[in-house]
């Protein structure tokens, strides 16, 4: 059981995250609908991207950035067995990120950072989007501080000993969120803030965009190991089984930091700034992001096949049936899998050179981000939900057969909702317009798959009422019960010692600084050294 503090501060976090969901879905709704061209009285481009800002912002940010920082302080408090170190530093970063978030919601909502919640110029946002969205950063970055204070902590009073897994992959996030964070706060401050501010006429686009793909991909593993956390530390323990290799499980984290983060041209292959070179070596990173998956799926498949097993299935595939699907975290992790190796394959034909131009700007490119994003992330984010909430407020789950339907409904939703947007990407529908509606006879013969896609955020957004609804319920009506101390999954044969690369950042910071400065060196420096048409790279 972790200490009051460690568990407001989860609980002040999760309200923000999880009310952004909510919120963040009904705009989605409108999106499907207004897009279609179905409804003419919903048709508007001007409250159409202010909508596909606002969703995106509150989905990929807010509720990422707030389920992050209270996992990561619940995940330190009960693996750790410390309370959080210096509360008052984490209350002042909450309250950062949340006046950033209040700022940032203000121009969105009035329609003046309609910027499709990316940092592309020269489409230019408020510059009050740009302060808010700069403090939500900064205001993290107090979190990831904390988080390695609080590790490097632990490892000074127990030398030799290995940290537990939940808080070394803890400890991984920060330092990945720190490195990745870097390029969009260079962005922000050099170009986007002055500019936005009228202190300059013009930036360098090119650098803009290269800064921003520095954050743009890596973002998404930030977004990712607290999602793997789940696969290494709840589902083994929730499914009657044992890890199958907390070895595996650290040498995956630590390769997830490794190539995930110079890997962003693959976000560029059509622009011009940077030559085909550096986009081929990017290009081989994002494919070696597929090793540390693999080790995920295999390990956490061997972890559940163990406790498959021990409940009695027998065969090939006889212990699949025997997992504990009734459990909202199981059930999760298994649905979890599955979309992930769907988007996992739409994942490799954006990441290759040649393909990427098939799909480049398509309707594909929604689809197999909504799939990894809101299918293999956010499905577990949920499941922490029920798993937490009830240790955070002290009282008993209100209905774990709804908890069910809910993550049912949310997989069938994202099945009806990211299939036709797949097709139609192929089909060559772009994205990041605010309508199809061309009455040709190429454009009409996507009618179907816009009702299909209707139907499917119809379930999403009942999908996400029912999890707000779920969680209210238990906090307001829920049965009282005692808090239970966290049982984190142990581990077939526990780690008792470790080679010091498999148990602390240094030589890896170390390489990651080598492979960045690589990556990135060049690629950044050529805006300042080469000889263009005057204007300078930061802008003048």
């Amino acid at each position: 059981m972790i200490d009051a503090t460690s568990r407001k501060l989860t609980l002040f976090n999760f309200w923000v995250a999880f009310g952004a969901f909510g919120l963040a879905s009904v705009f989605g709704l409108y999106q499907v609908l207004e897009r279609s061209g179905f409804i003419p009285a919903l048709q508007s481009p001007a409250v159409y991207f202010a909508s596909v800002s606002t969703h995106g912002v509150l989905m990929a940010f807010v509720l990422t950035t707030f389920f992050i920082m209270g996992f990561g302080y619940y995940t330190l408090a009960s693996s750790l067995k410390v309370p959080i170190w210096n509360p008052l530093l984490a209350w002042a970063g909450y309250g950062v990120c949340l006046g950033g978030t209040v700022l940032a919601a203000i121009p969105l909502l009035l329609g003046k950072a309609s910027v499709l919640y990316t940092f592309y110029p020269p489409i230019q946002a408020s510059a009050l989007f740009y302060i808010g969205a700069t403090l939500l950063v900064v205001g993290s970055w107090f979190w990831a501080a904390i988080v390695i204070v609080m590790y490097v902590e632990w490892k000074k009073a127990h030398p030799g000993e290995p940290v537990p897994l939940p808080a070394f992959a803890t400890a991984a996030n920060a330092f990945l969120w720190l490195w990745t964070s870097a390029g969009v706060a260079l962005e922000a401050v050099f170009q986007l803030l002055p500019w936005s501010l009228g202190l300059v006429d013009t930036i360098d686009v090119g650098l803009a965009r290269t800064l921003f793909s520095w954050t743009l991909h890596p973002i998404v593993y930030f977004w990712l190991i607290p999602a793997y956390i789940v696969l290494y530390g709840f589902v083994p323990q929730a499914a009657g089984g044992k890890l199958f290799s907390d070895e595996l499980a650290r040498l995956a984290f630590l390769l997830i930091l490794l190539f995930g983060l110079p890997i962003g041209f693959h976000h560029l292959y059509m622009d011009p700034e940077q030559a085909h070179g550096w986009k081929f070596i990017h290009m081989v990173g994002t494919f070696a992001v597929a090793i540390p998956t693999l080790l995920t799926g295999f390990t956490v498949i061997a972890s559940l096949e163990g406790a498959g097993r021990k409940r009695g299935g027998q065969g090939l595939f006889g212990w699949i049936g025997a997992l504990p699907w009734k459990d909202p975290t199981v059930l999760a992790a298994i649905l979890s899998l599955l979309m992930l190796v769907l988007g996992g394959f739409g994942g490799l034909v954006n990441a290759s050179y040649a393909m990427n131009a098939m799909i480049h700007n398509t309707a594909w490119v929604p689809g197999h981000f909504h799939l990894i994003f809101a299918g293999t992330v956010v499905i577990l984010y949920l499941a922490v939900a029920y798993r937490l909430w009830p240790r955070l407020v002290g009282k008993a789950l209100v209905s774990k057969e709804l908890a069910l339907v809910q993550l049912w409904s949310w997989f069938i939703g994202l099945g009806i909702l990211t299939t036709p947007w797949h097709v139609l990407g192929l089909l060559g529908q772009p994205r990041r317009i605010s309508s199809v509606n061309y009455n040709s006879v190429l454009t009409l013969a996507w009618d179907p798959y816009e009702l299909a896609m209707i139907l499917g955020g119809l379930v999403l957004t009942a999908s996400a009422g029912l999890f707000v609804y779920i969680l209210y319920k238990t906090q307001t009506a829920g049965e009282a019960e005692q808090p239970v101390e966290e049982n984190w999954a142990v581990a077939i044969r526990p780690a008792t010692a470790l080679p010091e690369w498999l148990n602390s950042f240094g030589v890896w910071n170390k390489v990651i600084a080598g492979l960045m400065a690589l990556s990135y060196g060049y690629p950044i420096i050529q805006f300042f050294v080469l000889k263009t048409y005057d204007p300078t790279a930061w802008g003048y």
